[in-house]
């Protein structure tokens, strides 16, 4: 497996980890439709949440949540809609985006970035 692979699965159980201590429900990890994935799908206090998750080794290619392009937006609200669709029961839902970044052998530092919106 590539070192950008393990890394970013490693970051997604970091992320499962630390969205359950901030009181969220993991519903779903890596969540497909079609060809579009949602890496956590996660409830708190009612609110349907679809979480992207970054995570870097360094600093080299600018900070994790830089990299989360428009594109990558619309491909999670696509997929969010899609499981809206298949579980019409949330009325509350919002994107959020989960950077987590990983330096050496100090401690992992997280940046949670809430509802996140397309302009």
């Amino acid at each position: 497996m590539a070192r950008h692979n393990e890394t970013g699965k490693k970051g997604e159980a970091l992320a499962a980890s630390y969205l359950q201590q901030q009181g969220f429900t993991v519903l779903h990890s890596n969540w497909r439709y079609e060809r579009y994935e949602i890496d956590i799908i996660a409830t708190r206090e009612e609110v349907l949440h679809f979480i992207e998750v970054k995570t870097r080794q360094s600093l080299s290619f600018g900070l994790p949540e830089e990299s989360v392009t428009y594109q990558k937006i619309r491909h999670i609200v696509t997929a969010g809609v899609a499981f809206q669709y298949q579980y019409p029961s949330w009325k509350r839902v919002q994107y959020d985006v989960l950077s987590i970044l990983l330096i050496d052998e100090q401690p992992p530092e997280y940046l949670f970035i809430e509802d996140v919106y397309l302009l």
